[in-house]
């Protein structure tokens, strides 16, 4: 009797295993708005990690989370790290494509919970003369542990929500910068 028990176990871990490998190995969540600024002011809000204090979703979740500054002071090579409380770990974002008012791209180290990485890409286009349309993207890939949890866990929802709360607190960053 314990035999069988074992050896149902194990099929059902082996079978678990093969559903979860075949998840994809890729992941993408993006969100977007526009904001009734030109792309020059939103575009300052993304490339110094020192304005995302405004806007950044993740910051709002732990105001108590140790925030650090290295290298330049916006666009290529500023650099940003975390600690936080467990809903937003820690780690390290660097910037290393900046393209004044188009496109910002950041390259995101997670150490805490999971280690990770990950790009995350904001993308300007203009609407008109007076409102940029900004995207926010962050693609990566998905190893096992992943895989699984993404089985459980809608992480388009997930990370798609902070997105959503952080372009809606850029939008009202931006449009009062671009007022005054």
């Amino acid at each position: 009797m314990g035999l069988r028990i074992l050896v149902g176990a194990v099929v059902a871990l082996a079978a678990l295993a093969a559903v979860v490998a075949t998840r994809p190995a890729e992941f993408r969540v993006a969100r977007a708005t526009t904001i009734a600024a030109p792309p020059a002011v939103v575009f300052a809000q993304i490339n110094d990690f020192h304005k995302w204090e405004t806007w950044n979703p993740w910051g709002k979740m732990d105001p108590g989370m140790k925030q650090t500054y290295e290298g330049a002071p916006a666009g290529v090579g500023a650099a940003y790290s975390w600690a936080g409380n467990h809903q937003v770990g820690e780690g390290r974002m660097t910037i290393v494509e900046s393209r004044p008012d188009e496109q910002v791209r950041v390259k995101l180290d997670f150490y805490k919970p999971f280690a990770g990485t990950s790009v995350a890409t904001f993308t300007l286009v203009p609407q008109g003369t007076n409102q940029t349309l900004v995207a926010w993207s962050m693609e990566g890939q998905n190893n096992f542990i992943a895989k699984a949890m993404h089985m459980v866990i809608n992480m388009d929802k997930m990370i798609g929500g902070q997105f959503e709360k952080g372009l809606a607190a850029m939008k009202t960053a931006a449009e009062a910068a671009s007022k005054s």
